[in-house]
């Protein structure tokens, strides 16, 4: 079982990112040929094929990885997070393949190989760290090794996701990026991204009302989410601290007091039903423990 991820939080651009209690489930069966059943309000979006599977991919990667042959198995994913909505589902693939395939085989590796593997091969870490480690997670690299470090989160703030029924490919959000970024915003991210870490720590509202800002990337991603504007305004103005692009979008996260978070996430889906849009609206939580065998 593996949770979805919430990457990004503004100003933490491919850096961080928290896990939510929202999962996708991967059950590994021994069999005579691979196979693959999807289960799931999610399941029509994958492949069937196991050699186009995710999941398969990561399972034999971690094979390769301690030179042994994969076993074949019957593989039953099922699905609860949303594809390709932000929330990471494609780490929780990653993070499932290696877990599971690392489970058959008696663990020959740590958590710090396991990582190293799922980040090359997702190409960042914000998402499949946090879904492997549970929390909200800080991920660097350091010459050939990463640095990972757990970012406290105050337990009053609470993430509240909303959902389109509509997509962005995360190749146009990543395009549409500038290649270089001024030196007045890549102060100003720093800057926020440094009081984020301690609003998240202390539970200061004031501090993480402006720390939520960000000037790399939700400037212009915001124009591929219908009602992005409107939803910002919406739920800032039901009591959220603020709101941002969860990962590429088009899902959106909103943090707020635990006594504001039903305010918020009805606002949300009310705002954006308005301009025609059918939203799945979730208050979640902060998912601690990551990636679990069950």
């Amino acid at each position: 079982m593996v949770p979805a991820t919430t990457a990004n939080l503004g100003p933490g651009f491919d850096t961080v990112g928290a896990a939510l209690t929202l999962y996708n489930r991967f059950e590994f069966t021994p069999a005579s040929a691979w196979g693959v059943t999807l289960q799931g309000c999610e399941a029509r979006h994958l492949q069937l094929e196991p050699e186009d599977n995710l999941v398969h991919r990561a399972f034999y990667r971690l094979y390769a990885e301690i030179a042994q042959t994969p076993p074949p198995m019957q593989l039953t994913i099922d699905m609860g997070i949303p594809f390709g909505s932000g929330l990471g589902s494609s780490a929780t693939a990653i993070v499932g393949g290696l877990v599971g395939a690392n489970h058959c085989e008696g663990q020959p590796l740590g958590l710090r190989e396991l990582i190293k593997l799922a980040i090359e091969i997702e190409g960042h870490p914000d998402n499949v760290v946090p879904a492997l480690l549970g929390g909200c997670q800080l991920a660097l690299p350091e010459e050939e090794d990463w640095y990972i470090a757990d970012i406290p989160w105050y337990p009053a703030f609470i993430p509240v996701i909303a959902t389109p029924d509509f997509a962005v490919s995360t190749e146009a959000a990543r395009g549409i990026l500038p290649p270089v970024l001024s030196m007045k915003d890549a102060v100003f991210n720093v800057a926020h991204f440094g009081l984020l870490v301690r609003a998240l720590e202390t539970g200061r509202e004031d501090w993480l009302r402006v720390a939520l800002k960000d000037k790399m990337h939700q400037s212009h991603r915001s124009g591929l989410i219908q009602g992005y504007r409107e939803l910002y305004d919406a739920a800032l103005g039901a009591g959220a601290y603020g709101l941002v692009i969860s990962g590429a979008g088009p899902s959106l996260l909103a943090i707020a007091h635990a006594d504001e978070a039903n305010a918020v996430a009805a606002t949300m889906e009310a705002t954006w039903r308005e301009l025609g849009i059918n939203p799945k609206v979730r208050i979640l939580s902060i998912d601690t423990v990551g990636a679990r065998v069950v």
